[in-house]
């Protein structure tokens, strides 16, 4: 049966009016008569017949009044973005690549949160091995997480989180027994941080505005190995301002602001425009945008919005 013809059924078994039904349908009293017609002869039953000065329902009328009611609400949860979702029923497993220093700051936070709300969702982690747009395009990766960059046109992005960038190296190092300028900063022999390998980064260009090179004496792969190898050598490292706090004393570091004109970094999340409106994505999104929020702090927290399409790397 068509859809409209069962809601003019509705509307006519809820009114017991074909004035006020035409009402409720934003139509004439003359198509609610005719559509009443219609429906007495697909039923097989007049429905609605006269009593003085009213219509009554028939008994056939009244079994159905109820029994159309429901089906049309569950007509409009089907067509409901979303509708009848709940996180607590939810069974799947979500894909984040992040780098190791993101992933360390918000696992917890985001385990918590989807645990606590939907007991049988599991998250895989991957560390950033794979190109984001076509790990998205294709579905190996459900949301790219960190500063993000090189991503395919169609991606949808969401910025989370600001933070500055900062100098880290342990806590007696020379660089600390006095002030630290930009010729001091690039006199200091650095970790390079670099999936790829790389050797330069936007440090270098703000050096170079001064007239200044560093000396990039190790590079590695992940955050973590910079951290630790920091703690161990007088190599100076970076990471992000308030950003695991905890762990940055435990290792026996120190952070300091870089005496440079950098801009800040900003954290972002992506996802293929496949997902944008599947209610359990929907719900996993937001778990993670809060536990970023969470590990940021308020003062931290961006509004809502899209990232650049090309933006830069962590380091390089």
């Amino acid at each position: 049966m068509d859809l409209n013809l069962l809601r003019a059924l509705d509307a006519l078994l809820q009114e017991n009016s074909v004035t006020r039904a035409a009402e409720r349908l934003g139509t004439s009293p003359a198509a609610a008569s005719r559509t009443l017609a219609r429906l007495r002869r697909a039923v097989g039953d007049p429905l609605l017949v006269r009593a003085g000065q009213e219509m009554v329902p028939t008994p056939r009328a009244l079994e159905l009044r109820d029994e159309v009611r429901e089906l049309l609400r569950g007509c409009d949860d089907v067509l409901r973005p979303g509708a009848g979702f709940e996180a607590v029923h939810l069974q799947r497993t979500f894909t984040v690549q992040a780098t190791d220093l993101l992933l360390a700051g918000i696992a917890g936070p985001l385990t918590e949160r989807v645990r606590a709300a939907a007991p049988d969702v599991d998250v895989v982690f991957l560390p950033e091995a794979l190109e984001g747009g076509p790990a998205l395009r294709q579905g190996p990766v459900d949301v790219e997480l960190g500063v993000l960059g090189r991503l395919d046109p169609e991606i949808r992005t969401r910025r989370l989180a600001r933070r500055a960038l900062l100098g880290v190296a342990r806590k007696d190092h020379p660089l600390f027994r006095k002030r630290i300028d930009a010729r001091r900063f690039a006199a200091a022999d650095h970790i390079g941080i670099s999936r790829h390998g790389k050797g330069v980064g936007p440090i270098d260009e703000a050096l170079a505005e001064h007239g200044l090179r560093r000396r990039i004496a190790v590079v590695v792969p992940s955050h973590t190995s910079a951290m630790i190898l920091a703690r161990d050598t007088d190599l100076v490292a970076l990471t992000m301002a308030a950003w695991l706090p905890g762990t940055t004393d435990a290792l026996g570091l120190r952070t300091f602001p870089i005496p440079l004109d950098l801009a800040p970094l900003d954290l972002g999340m992506a996802w293929h425009p496949r997902n944008s409106a599947d209610p359990g994505h929907r719900w996993f999104r937001d778990q993670v945008a809060a536990a970023v929020q969470e590990v940021a702090g308020p003062g931290h927290v961006v509004g809502p919005g899209h990232l650049p399409r090309h933006g830069k790397e962590f380091d390089k």
